[in-house]
């Protein structure tokens, strides 16, 4: 016990003589502006390559958040259609089976219509996607969107449209639309002319997402049934889980159990494009973190070898009072950890605070028909910070061991006699 006190006692008395020379050595750079300089390059090279990983993770994991709850919400779980977009029997009969089977992880099934329309205002018009549902899937998907209007008070001849779509027909709140489809499964002849009604508009939602706000529109269940001429028949049905986890299994278990012509898909997979362009954005992530770390190893390199020259003639006399190689050598990578260390503390301050005033002010603007959304989405997470700055420190102090490795081969003689 008292060998391995004395032991211990050693050791902790080495690692304070190293921590109080390499602390001297940091006071002494404002003796030399040149070192000094250097030293403040080596930690803002690390601090800003740190900052700029760590935003680009956050508007990564930001876009994957708001797109992926936007798509969920604007949409389902899991979605039941046709193959080939046929329609579907009347639900009367399935609804109960699915829920008997899967009613432990199913938190609510809807039927819906969907169809593709000709919509026309006065002066203009366009091809996009109507989807008839009920008061509650209204609700639940486009509900948090409503800028204007209200579901509760949807009339038969009502539609809610996207913000995009009204400002493209020029038309607002209880302005009239026109619109045009196929009737049942008919192809529109004499004897069997496309649909046609008139639809007040009585809502408008804007969910950020131009490309879905101006292609797609909604009305009551009862009259999409109507209008299109289903004569009972539905275009498939939304599925909300108790729990996102079970979307993959659901979807499987669903498809083998209802087989066809029943094609069941989950939100990750109708939007496959979507989230296959968020994770390819990740992709370079790891080439320019190892670029960043390259340059910051470089730097930390070059300044403590600057150091390393400069303190060359301290070395010898050092070493002449007893310092060890592995003394002289634990000093400068103390050296290159204070460096790291400041620079890790301020790439993440600069980070953050870049992060925090983009959410604030909204500086970044982005173009709505090219990324999905208007503004830059950020989500911060913490992983990120302590993954870079953890990565960071260590390659870091690996490359300080070189210099370091250096200055304990100085031979004394040499060093003293350095000029």
């Amino acid at each position: 016990m008292i060998i391995f006190s004395i032991f211990d006692y050693k050791k902790i008395l080495g690692f304070m003589f190293s921590f109080f020379v390499a602390g001297k050595y940091i006071k002494s750079y404002r003796k030399s502006r040149f070192i000094s300089s250097i030293s403040v390059i080596a930690s803002a090279g690390i601090a800003v390559g740190m900052a700029v990983v760590i935003i680009a993770l956050t508007v990564l994991d930001g876009f994957e958040k708001v797109v992926s709850e936007k798509i969920v919400t604007l949409n389902a779980h899991v979605k039941i259609t046709g193959f080939g977009n046929r329609n579907l029997p009347s639900p009367e009969s399935l609804i109960p089976e699915i829920e008997i089977k899967f009613g432990d992880r199913i938190n609510k099934i809807e039927p819906f219509i969907s169809k593709l329309v000709l919509i026309k205002s006065k002066n203009f018009s366009d091809g996009i996607t109507v989807t008839g549902m009920d008061f509650d899937g209204l609700r639940r998907n486009i509900g948090a969107y409503l800028i204007e209007g209200s579901i509760d008070s949807l009339g038969e001849n009502d539609i809610i449209i996207g913000r995009k779509l009204s400002e493209k027909l020029r038309v607002k709140l209880n302005d009239k639309l026109t619109l045009f489809t196929v009737y049942g499964e008919e192809i529109p002849s004499p004897a069997s002319p496309p649909a046609i009604d008139v639809f007040r508009v009585a809502g408008i939602f804007e969910s950020g997402m131009s490309e879905y706000d101006d292609l797609n529109a909604y009305i009551r269940f009862d009259k999409a049934s109507e209008f299109f001429g289903m004569f009972g028949r539905i275009s498939g049905y939304n599925i909300q889980l108790k729990k996102i986890d079970d979307i993959e299994p659901i979807t499987e278990e669903l498809q083998d159990y209802l087989g066809y012509p029943y094609y069941v898909r989950s939100v990750f997979q109708i939007y496959q494009s979507i989230f296959t362009w968020i994770d390819l954005q990740k992709e370079p992530i790891p080439i320019v973190l190892g670029l960043i770390i390259f340059v910051a190893v470089f730097n930390i390199v070059g300044t403590l070898l600057m150091i390393v020259l400069e303190k060359t003639k301290s070395i010898g006399i050092l070493r002449t009072l007893g310092a060890t190689r592995a003394k002289v050598t634990s000093i400068f990578l103390l050296h290159g950890f204070y460096l790291t260390l400041i620079g890790i503390l301020f790439g993440n301050f600069l980070a953050y605070m870049l992060t925090l005033l983009q959410m604030k002010f909204d500086i970044i603007k982005l173009p709505e028909n090219v990324y999905f959304v208007a503004h830059v989405p950020l989500h911060i997470d913490i992983n990120n910070y302590l993954m870079i700055s953890l990565i960071t420190a260590l390659i870091s102090l690996i490359a300080s061991f070189i210099p370091a490795y250096i200055s304990s081969k100085i031979e004394i003689i040499s060093a003293i006699k350095f000029d």
